[in-house]
């Protein structure tokens, strides 16, 4: 859970992810990378968010669509949300991701998705944050999205049950 990060893996996170704000535009900019590095690593991906399972994921129609922006956009919110409830609200925060993974089994998102949006969150990172994007920063944040969307299964296998 959530709630079992240690103080030192919370702050490399949350440190890492203002850097990733300082850009400019940085919820396009960001999105647009991570639905890319999800949609190559899981095409089936492409039709849950209402594209065609064979869209270029390089085409400057998709990129460039509003619906592609929208989500992308979207995801960095959610993803702001979450990170700024890291540590003094992390139960609450618990509660909310396992609600906002009952939600996407209406969705139709599977478990076996959430390994690849982990992958794509990894490349966005290391594509932004180029050098500053160390090591011990890459395990901070591979250990907070194991947590993450683990209450997020969670919540999936209490709607299907």
């Amino acid at each position: 859970m959530v709630r079992e990060l240690s103080y030192t893996t919370i702050a490399h996170v949350l440190e890492s992810w203002e850097k990733l704000r300082r850009i400019k535009n940085y919820e396009t900019v960001a999105g647009s990378i991570l639905f890319r590095q999800l949609f190559k690593r899981a095409p089936q991906a492409k039709v849950l968010f209402g594209f065609p399972i064979d869209a270029d994921t390089d085409s400057s129609e998709l990129l460039t669509s509003k619906r592609f922006l929208m989500h992308a956009g979207y995801m960095i919110e959610m993803l702001d949300t979450a990170l700024a409830m890291l540590g003094p609200d992390s139960e609450l925060l618990t509660e909310i991701m396992q609600d906002l993974g009952a939600k996407h089994v209406r969705y139709g998102v599977k478990a076996d998705l959430f390994p690849a949006m982990g992958e794509a969150l990894i490349a966005t990172l290391e594509c932004t944050l180029e050098d500053q994007f160390t090591e011990t920063i890459k395990q901070s944040w591979e250990q907070t999205y194991k947590e993450l969307s683990d209450d997020m299964i969670r919540g999936q296998s209490s709607t299907t049950k």
